[in-house]
């Protein structure tokens, strides 16, 4: 089976036990599913964000989760180091809702999460492709989560770049 058959399995799985009403989402993981977490540059919260707010609010879709685990695993595939735990995006030094970048409001929040998403640097208690995010980017282009990963990812710490082309796409 291939990583992306096993990542949608498994969401698919954790989607059932949520359904079921266990919010115990620690226990919908094997050892063998903690592992294939770990592969991919995922913690079993961050994953589990996806399916909740896909049970809840009937997005992101399994396959928008997909590509954004993609994104990260392709980003750790190339970086390496980013597997080995390094200083957390919290809530206490992430920019606030209203911080702008080229007048747009929240860009810099998403940019500092895209970046924590892509290094595995985000914090349990923070989401990227949060409700936010996906108003955000819906709002700014249509523009799907995980192409704004990997525009990020192009861009390195470039935020004008990021932001020109967040700029460009809103019509």
């Amino acid at each position: 089976m291939t990583w992306n058959d096993s990542f949608l399995d498994l969401f698919d799985r954790c989607v059932k036990e949520l359904r079921s009403g266990n919010s115990d989402f620690e226990s919908y993981y094997s050892p063998a599913d903690r592992v294939f977490l770990a592969e991919i540059g995922y913690k079993s919260r961050e994953f589990f964000d996806f399916v909740e707010d896909f049970v809840g609010e009937g997005e992101p879709t399994p396959t928008t989760a997909l590509l954004i685990a993609a994104a990260r695993r392709d980003y750790l595939h190339t970086h390496p180091e980013t597997a080995e735990l390094k200083a957390l995006l919290h809530r206490e030094n992430i920019p606030t809702f209203g911080d702008e970048l080229l007048g747009m409001p929240y860009l810099p929040r998403i940019l500092a999460k895209a970046r924590a998403k892509l290094r595995g640097e985000l914090d349990p208690d923070l989401m990227f492709g949060c409700g936010g995010d996906r108003r955000f980017l819906r709002t700014h282009g249509d523009i799907h989560p995980a192409d704004f990963l990997r525009r990020v990812w192009a861009a390195k710490d470039d935020d004008a770049k990021v932001a020109e082309w967040v700029a460009s796409r809103k019509g």
